[in-house]
């Protein structure tokens, strides 16, 4: 009877021993469970944000306690092997969260420095865009009275060899003079209208005149946006690239809304391209898929992809 006391003691005894590292094993578990659901809800508030940063967790004590590891509990092994999975798992996407948003950054400041870098270096051709381009004539009537000038004896009249250049001036009044004025009613559209004409002419100087002064005397009206993008091309095919990408930037930012927004920057990279500033020409283009995309004009988006493949973007 006494023998079988101690036998029945002694299983007690083990069994209450075996039962104390597992208890103490799931507390030490439980605790880093409840580490990984903060972490993951604080990873989820980074990755998903939408809420207040205010509470956000900064930051998250790092848990030193290992705990025990089971080695006869089958179970209580298993589910250790999960949670390791899920701490590392966690830690690498933690890393690359950061990572994201460390190139998120040096992105935004890569456009920053585009942008900046593009106001620094279409600034110095703005100045010359203003000035009277019809003035432009001038130099092709006196440079030949200057020559004859120097050729022809003293005794001769001044105001005669002048007379001779008077040929393309007419000529070319005539060009002008046979374009027709549109007089609808309408003075906008009118306006508008007849620097289209003179662009459609082929005269360039006289269209880039009356194109600016219709961006001048409505510059909130949509024709602006016409008359600016308008501009640009005729600078373009005038051969003068440089001034042709300020007066496209210069529509895409003022009015970044405008009828001809799109393409005055899908323009403003065929001008860069012929300038031979490739990757200025092609980040105008990207630009152009990121502000705009499936929104652009179905004939910008075919310009612009025959305009990217030529410069090689």
């Amino acid at each position: 009877m006494r023998m079988r006391q101690i036998f029945f003691l002694g299983t007690a005894a083990i069994g209450l021993a075996a039962t104390m590292p597992a208890a103490a094993q799931d507390a030490a578990l439980g605790k880093r469970v409840e580490r990984l659901e903060k972490e993951m809800r604080a990873v989820q508030r980074t990755v998903f944000p939408g809420g207040n940063p205010t509470f956000f967790e900064g930051e998250i004590a790092p848990d030193n306690t290992p705990g025990e590891r089971a080695r006869a509990n089958a179970p209580v092994i298993d589910l250790t092997a999960r949670v390791d999975a899920l701490e590392t798992q966690l830690q690498a996407l933690t890393g690359q969260t950061e990572q994201n948003a460390f190139h998120l950054r040096e992105l935004e400041k890569q456009f920053a420095a585009y942008k900046a870098e593009m106001d620094k270096r279409l600034a110095d051709p703005a100045a010359t865009e203003d000035t009277p381009t019809p003035a432009s004539l001038a130099p092709t009537v006196k440079a030949p009275a200057a020559t004859a000038a120097v050729a022809t004896p003293t005794t001769r009249p001044a105001s005669k060899p002048a007379a001779k250049p008077a040929g393309p001036d007419a000529a070319r009044l005539a060009l002008v003079k046979a374009v027709e004025v549109p007089a609808t009613g309408n003075e906008t559209k009118d306006a508008y209208d007849y620097g289209y004409r003179l662009w459609d002419a082929k005269l360039y100087p006289e269209a880039q005149a009356q194109l600016k002064s219709v961006v001048a005397k409505w510059p909130q009206s949509s024709y602006a946006s016409f008359a600016q993008n308008l501009l640009g091309r005729a600078y373009l095919d005038e051969g003068k690239p440089s001034l042709a990408a300020v007066a496209f930037y210069n529509n895409y930012k003022d009015r970044p809304s405008g009828p001809r927004a799109p393409h005055s920057l899908m323009y403003m990279g065929v001008a860069l391209d012929r300038l031979g500033r490739k990757a200025d020409a092609c980040k105008a283009f990207r630009e152009l898929d990121e502000v705009y995309g499936d929104k652009a004009p179905q004939d910008v988006r075919t310009d612009a992809a025959a305009a990217k493949a030529k410069a090689g973007c």
